[in-house]
């Protein structure tokens, strides 16, 4: 069916991209001149998070075109991407530029990948197709659904770009149902693109039917599955309309024997129950510690470093807990070594209520499996919760990784002994194993012993409630 939208696309804010770094003023929201006070709280949020900066003038200069240095630069401000000037992987990006950090920065996260030829031509004004690209990857979106525009050929280079942006609520198109992919992009609608992004307050609205439809909801849940189908109707029989991954969270309205129909974002159909969890319903935070990492290196071997490993794998596990609905606090989020006290008193201080530390072994080459450690000197309540969080973990870690189970063990290890927390330290596998190592270089595997962590996270929640 064609997508079909109430409104033309609203201003928001202003950038200052189109100026070199020295020259730009920051200019607060309700300083800039030319916005609608209708979307002040969008403009505070952005500017809240140093995303944008105002020109010297104060105004919105909202029909500027955007070029593709200046998407860089929001898009890396918005991920919290390092910025500093430095070298690039192409050779017309001068690394004097005021993007060259966050240009290099996105291709090392996977976001931006440039021209076949190898250059990125950052003066080049950025189309509405190139931004549906640049904001998928940025915001790792996954699900698709039926929608379609005139002006979008079914298999063309844009159309998955633009069907992930339409059905995440960040784009609607035109009211006479184009997308326009080849026309040059604005300010005020590039602004308005990352703001959807970063905050589903701001992404298009349901209409009345729907937002009635959605206090009806019967429960909520979290998808348990690698890539669940969402189908037309309760039955494999019916076609297909979209995807699901681990980790997603669904409004369920119905249920039809085994089969649920569900809504995700613009995504509604039916899933199968048997691939749903419980959402978990309180305010739960749990801390999330990737091992080692700065001047302790932890294991090393056949390629690999523990510390970069475990913290790749403790990022993705952040993205599995937070998408079901738990907040997360980071012991580190980069290349730095807090000290094994620090990482417990980091987690306290944030109001955490479960701690997970992240490892990879190391022993002898024909070592292999996946085991997870707790403390317990007693039978405390702290201590038994400690013992289920690493069973609800285990139990599915062997299994996405497909390694020999070594099993849930009672360890002292600092960081979880000397813990208020109930605690856990679980290995994905053995660095110096030629099969466990083979599979810890891949995203395959990386991603399924984050799914596995995160999902066992899930498990304990609800056993909590």
């Amino acid at each position: 069916m064609i997508k079909k939208v109430s409104s033309l696309l609203i201003g928001l804010l202003l950038l200052s991209l189109v100026l070199g770094q020295n020259d730009a003023i920051k200019v607060s929201a309700s300083s800039v001149e030319g916005i609608p006070s209708a979307y002040e709280s969008e403009i505070t949020f952005l500017t809240g998070k140093s995303i944008i900066q105002g020109y010297p003038d104060g105004h919105f200069h909202g029909s500027d075109e955007v070029t593709r240095e200046q998407a860089a630069t929001m898009v890396g401000r918005a991920l919290d991407l390092e910025g500093e000037q430095r070298d690039t992987k192409f050779p017309d990006v001068d690394e004097n530029s005021f993007a060259s950090g966050y240009i290099q920065s996105a291709v090392e996260a996977g976001v931006i990948k440039g021209y076949p030829d190898g250059t990125y031509q950052p003066k080049s004004i950025m189309t509405r197709g190139e931004m549906a690209y640049l904001i998928s990857n940025a915001f790792n979106l996954k699900a698709t659904s039926e929608v379609s525009y005139h002006d979008v050929k079914e298999g063309s280079n844009v159309a998955t770009p633009v069907n992930l942006l339409t059905t995440a609520g960040i784009s609607e198109g035109t009211p006479e149902g184009n997308f326009l992919p080849d026309k040059t992009i604005t300010r005020t609608e590039f602004s308005l693109f990352i703001a959807r992004g970063l905050n589903a307050d701001f992404k298009v609205s349901q209409d009345e039917e729907e937002e009635e439809e959605a206090q009806k909801a019967l429960s909520e849940k979290v998808v348990d599955a690698d890539f669940l189908n969402v189908r037309q109707g309760p039955g494999t029989e019916h076609k297909t309309v979209g995807k699901l991954m681990t980790g997603e969270t669904v409004s369920v309205y119905k249920k039809e024997g085994d089969w649920r129909y569900i809504q995700s974002g613009n995504l509604k159909g039916y899933v199968h129950s048997y691939y749903l969890l419980d959402k978990p319903k309180g305010d739960w935070k749990v801390a999330l510690d990737p091992g080692h990492g700065g001047r302790d290196p932890g294991a090393s071997a056949n390629g690999l470093i523990e510390k970069e490993v475990v913290l790749d794998v403790g990022l993705r596990v952040r993205e599995y807990v937070e998408n079901a609905g738990i907040d997360t606090v980071m012991t580190r989020q980069t290349d730095w070594y807090p000290s094994l006290a620090g990482r417990v008193v980091l987690a306290t201080d944030n109001n955490a209520d479960a701690f997970v530390s992240i490892h990879a072994n190391a022993f002898m080459k024909s070592a292999t499996g996946v085991e997870t450690f707790y403390y317990s000197a007693g039978l405390s309540d702290r201590e038994y919760a400690s013992y289920r969080l690493a069973t609800f973990i285990n139990d599915r870690l062997y299994k996405e990784m497909d390694m020999y189970n070594r099993g849930v063990k009672d360890v002292g290890y600092k960081v979880i002994k000397d813990n208020p927390l109930p605690a856990v330290l679980t290995e994905i596998g053995f660095l110096t194993n030629d099969e466990d190592s083979s599979k810890l270089k891949t995203d395959k595997y990386r991603e399924a012993a984050a799914r596995a962590i995160a999902m066992g996270i899930v498990d304990y929640y609800n056993w909590k409630e």
